[in-house]
């Protein structure tokens, strides 16, 4: 077994840059620190500290020894709070995995009921859809919001619940879009830079299918995996992007741009997706009830 004491003693000798330093910040002897990190080189067979100067240096094995050293002191600290936290059970956390290529902007719309709530720690992973997934299964995460629903596999005990179904409509810059003709669109596209979503997310290959059926050959001047960072480049004046119409409704993030048009039978769906286990947390019931209302509206 690790000795983590002396794992403790060789990080803070380390991070104070000599023996005499972190004897004087642990009140301890330098003679006793010194022995307690040659034990733990001989326990782990390397040096892992070389004389430098006045102090010493990290080897090439201490390097790799600092590195977990640091994760596993620095996740240490946390623990008083986050259990000061549980034991209050005033905290209400909320870890909501959010699958490359949704729209953010539609994501914070469909978060906001509960960003209110009281002493939350609201916690957000971007990733991968079959990343996420693996996440929830392993009870990392409480709700994954995906632009598609959960595949069947009975290994994940997953369930899903379609939260929106979205129209989606085009916005760009005053100064850009005040210039076209509004009942030219969606023709004025081929006229008009234009910003997407890479092909991450799905509602890039249904835009795709729909540009085809109306005969447009956009020029695409950007793509953008993060909604909320093609909304900026749009309002800077870069081009004309699509958002659906719940990403719209968050004006806060839409200062500065303009409605265009509307994609006629073009919607973006966003999935809420749960593990057996999450299936009663208060706050992702919260967002699926909102979300329901708001659909019913």
């Amino acid at each position: 077994m690790l000795n983590y004491r002396h794992l403790h003693y060789f990080w803070v000798v380390t991070k104070e840059g000599g023996f005499a330093r972190a004897a004087e910040r642990l009140d301890m002897a330098v003679q006793t620190i010194s022995a307690q990190v040659r034990e733990l080189e001989k326990s782990l067979g390397h040096q892992l500290l070389k004389p430098a100067g006045r102090g010493v240096a990290l080897t090439e094995a201490g390097q790799a020894a600092f590195a977990r050293a640091e994760e596993i002191f620095q996740l240490g600290q946390c623990i008083a709070d986050e259990v000061r936290e549980a034991a209050s059970g005033k905290v209400a956390k909320l870890a909501v995995g959010l699958s490359d290529g949704i729209s953010k902007l539609a994501a914070h719309a469909l978060l906001a009921p509960v960003l209110a709530t009281p002493n939350l720690r609201l916690v957000c992973h971007e990733g991968e859809f079959e990343q996420l997934l693996a996440e929830l299964a392993l009870h990392h995460l409480d709700v994954v919001l995906a632009g598609q629903a959960a595949p069947r596999n009975p290994n994940l005990r997953l369930s899903s619940e379609r939260l929106v179904e979205s129209p989606v409509e085009w916005y760009g810059p005053a100064g850009m879009v005040g210039k076209t003709e509004r009942d030219g669109f969606p023709h004025t596209l081929n006229e008009l830079p234009v910003l997407l979503p890479t092909g991450h997310s799905a509602l890039r290959s249904t835009l795709d299918h729909w540009f085809d059926s109306m005969g447009l050959r956009p020029r695409i001047v950007g793509e953008f995996e993060d909604s909320a960072l093609l909304a900026v480049f749009a309002a800077r004046g870069l081009g004309v992007f699509p958002v659906s119409r719940l990403g719209a409704d968050d004006v806060g993030l839409m200062q500065g741009l303009q409605l265009l048009g509307r994609s006629d039978g073009v919607k973006e769906e966003i999935h809420a997706i749960r593990s057996r286990r999450g299936q009663h947390h208060p706050l992702v019931l919260q967002i699926i009830a909102s979300a329901g209302n708001s659909a019913g509206t």
